[in-house]
């Protein structure tokens, strides 16, 4: 942590501001991904975007699960400290298959790789959120789901990796993408499958002192179209309608 000791806010990008619902105190949401802001703007709270980058570089020896919580508390802490009187969530999704952690593919190339890696098995997506008000204030959790790929062609994946989507993205694929649809089936969390465990997110506010409007199972519903983890384990992606 000691590497993000001298950001200053100057250092800081507001990515937008979303107005949903009325409340006095600021939340933030330490990211510029589009997926996260959709997905948090589904429970109904007022929010805007501010992000730094971080090191996401791989201690050695470290686990999936503590790369995931720690990197998502740096960014959380990262923005908290040039906004101490803001409430601000981090979130961080990572992909482990067979014990090999495979982040945002750098080129095209890695991104074909990762894909041919993933196709037709299962993997781990884990997703830590940390929410953080100043110093005040730290609490996390940790989301785990298993997903089954289908078995694409080399013919789909050069489509797929040709349009940009994997560049940013863990894994090098979206689940929610409208036409690879890469996913068969998925146990725990579409959402944080995605990038933001909603359900997580919502008790972490709560816990916090915040106000949730709008129940996660409605707000993964709208915004996903799709059964919540709340009242499902498995789910098959022939049930989405995006």
């Amino acid at each position: 942590m000691a590497a993000l000791q001298g950001i200053t806010r100057s250092d800081y990008q507001t990515v937008s501001t979303v107005a949903i619902s009325g409340t006095d105190a600021e939340l933030i949401l330490a990211s510029a991904s589009p997926r996260r802001q959709a997905l948090l703007a589904a429970l109904g709270v007022t929010f805007r975007c501010v992000f730094t980058n971080i090191d996401e570089s791989v201690v050695p020896g470290e686990s999936p699960a503590a790369m995931a919580c720690r990197l998502s508390l740096a960014k959380a802490q990262a923005v908290a400290r040039a906004f101490p009187q803001a409430t601000v969530i981090g979130a961080d999704t990572i992909v482990v298959l067979d014990g090999m952690i495979l982040g945002k593919p750098l080129t095209a190339e890695e991104a074909v790789a990762m894909l041919r890696m993933l196709r037709a098995r299962v993997h781990e997506v884990l997703s830590a959120v940390t929410l953080c008000q100043g110093e005040r204030l730290s609490l996390q959790r940790l989301s785990r789901s298993r997903v089954w790929m289908r078995a694409y062609s080399d013919e789909e994946i050069a489509a797929y990796v040709a349009s940009g989507d994997p560049l940013d993205k863990a894994g090098a694929y979206a689940i929610q993408h409208p036409w690879f649809r890469p996913v068969v089936c998925w146990e725990g969390c579409y959402a944080s499958v995605m990038g933001l465990p909603l359900a997580d997110v919502a008790a972490l506010l709560r816990q916090a002192g915040w106000e949730v409007p709008i129940p996660v199972t409605q707000a993964c519903r709208s915004e996903i179209g799709t059964t919540c983890c709340q009242g499902k384990e498995r789910a098959s992606n022939s049930e989405f309608a995006i």
